[in-house]
């Protein structure tokens, strides 16, 4: 997740260069071919391994599937994006890397939908990992991208400012030239489907949280899409009394709260392996490497029910926090006593 900043020029160098620089996991082979589409294939750049070391395992590709009801999970196996689908048009939450456009389009299309079918893209917060596939997945789509106030300039610029926690640490990547505005706690639809935002920042200024309610054989459940709530920051960053985010404390227990009393059936985090649904992926994986033990795989809707998940993830997160600002209240040298 931090990584040496990325110079702009990079994905300049990229639209000259198609040919050359194309990463492990990034191929046009997967999804429609859009071989011919010079500008898409400078939106899907891969980050050089010296820039971000972890951006390979992070886009490790995973077969999508069902998480219940309309709702599916059609990122990698370290990013999570989630489509949720409905005969009027579908939502996409997150994009992961900009080389992750291709995964997702294939994902999409594996399930049996389409990418031009998506209306509307949303994103949990503008960091390079979780927001760098939007530009290519709206250029390829036409779909409306939706962020909130400390979001659009952002996504719109391709780089966090210096009132994010990690600025300096993370990499650029392409902007993405269409944005709408929405008000934190607002409600935005696609034909029937409804999802909720809120505002869980602290990792980031502007970060989200998504719910909406997904049924299947006639029950219902509650679906949270909760957002990095992690006390991650530069070195010198300091979030007892930063002058740049001065309001970091307080957002981050705002979303604290609100993830505590949320309604919360199934939760998905923007990592996975840190919300139940890894424990889905790893059954996959494990059946991938060891057919003979895929008939052991439990039941998917229980596998992920969790009405605790959503608090026990609130906890985690203020026990880091807390952490967090009492290294910050001591002095190195008492620190290592």
């Amino acid at each position: 997740m931090m990584c040496l900043n990325s110079p702009r020029w990079f994905f300049l160098v990229a639209l000259l260069c198609v040919p050359v620089i194309f990463g492990a996991g990034t191929s046009f082979a997967q999804g429609d071919d859009h071989s011919e589409d010079t500008a898409y294939a400078a939106l899907i750049q891969p980050y050089p391994d010296s820039l971000c070391a972890s951006c390979f395992t992070w886009n490790t590709p995973q077969e999508a599937f069902r998480i219940y009801g309309n709702a599916y999970y059609v990122g990698t196996q370290g990013l999570s994006a989630i489509l949720i689908t409905s005969d009027e048009g579908h939502v996409l939450i997150d994009g992961a890397l900009p080389n992750s456009a291709p995964l997702i389009e294939a994902n999409i299309e594996t399930l049996g939908f389409e990418l031009a079918d998506v209306k509307l893209i949303l994103n949990s917060h503008p960091h390079y990992d979780h927001a760098g596939g939007i530009a290519a997945l709206q250029h390829l789509s036409g779909a409306r991208v939706a962020a909130g106030p400390k979001s659009v300039p952002v996504l719109k610029q391709g780089a966090c400012g210096p009132d994010d926690p990690q600025y300096g640490l993370h990499l650029d990547y392409p902007a993405v030239p269409n944005v709408e505005q929405f008000e934190p706690g607002d409600t935005l639809r696609v034909g029937p489907l409804e999802l909720a935002s809120h505002a869980t920042a602290g990792h980031t200024p502007g970060g989200t949280s998504w719910s909406w309610t997904s049924c299947e054989n006639g029950r219902c459940l509650d679906i949270v899409y909760a957002d990095s709530q992690t006390p991650v920051s530069a070195d010198g960053f300091r979030f007892t009394d930063s002058e740049t985010y001065p309001t970091a404390i307080a957002d981050f227990e705002h979303g604290f709260h609100t993830l505590e009393t949320i309604p919360c059936d199934i939760m998905i985090a923007t990592h996975p392996s840190a919300s139940p649904i890894w424990n889905i992926m790893r059954d996959q994986i494990r059946d991938t490497m060891q057919p003979q033990l895929a008939d052991q795989t439990g039941d998917r809707v229980e596998t992920l029910v969790n009405p605790e998940a959503c608090r026990q993830y609130a906890a985690r997160a203020r026990k880091q926090l807390q952490n967090r600002l009492y290294r910050e209240s001591v002095s190195p040298e008492d620190r290592d006593q």
